[in-house]
């Protein structure tokens, strides 16, 4: 068995985290470019894989106490700058901005190499399990604001 040289949940890095996804023709409409929907798709994986590697278990958190914690999307903006094409590898960057009181703030981009796709801003609201707003525990914003620095 070949030992793999990277994480399938990609990497933190000092400005936060850091994964690597390949598009694929599921990815594409009939031109060969990235749908713009599935975009929000890499979005998401980089925002998952970036709590994964924060050691943050979202179905613990939803369960963690009586009154349970989740995370969902409030507002999103989005700018799309360039498209991407079938077989191009992705970089999508993590970085949180804000994190304290009943939400956070994390900045996202897409690159291909050196070139920016997308540009991104998505405010989680944090809950509880019924759906009402909760704070943000101090020991979980401060895991999301250690070593985040701006993209």
């Amino acid at each position: 068995m070949t030992e793999r040289p990277f994480s399938i949940s990609g990497e933190l890095t000092e400005a936060g985290h850091r994964l690597v996804q390949r598009v694929y023709y599921e990815d594409t409409d009939f031109s060969g470019l990235v749908y713009h929907a599935r975009y929000l798709h890499f979005l998401e994986r980089g925002r998952t894989d970036y709590l994964r590697c924060l050691g943050v278990e979202q179905r613990e958190l939803v369960s963690a106490d009586e009154e349970g914690l989740v995370f969902v999307v409030h507002r999103m903006e989005i700018d799309f700058k360039s498209p991407a094409r079938m077989d191009d590898v992705l970089t999508i960057l993590t970085h949180t901005e804000k994190a304290g009181g009943a939400k956070m703030v994390l900045n996202q981009q897409i690159r291909c190499g050196e070139t920016l796709l997308i540009a991104a801003k998505v405010i989680i609201a944090v809950i509880n399990a019924k759906g009402r707003p909760r704070r943000l525990p101090e020991t979980l914003a401060m895991k999301f604001l250690e070593g985040s620095k701006p993209l």
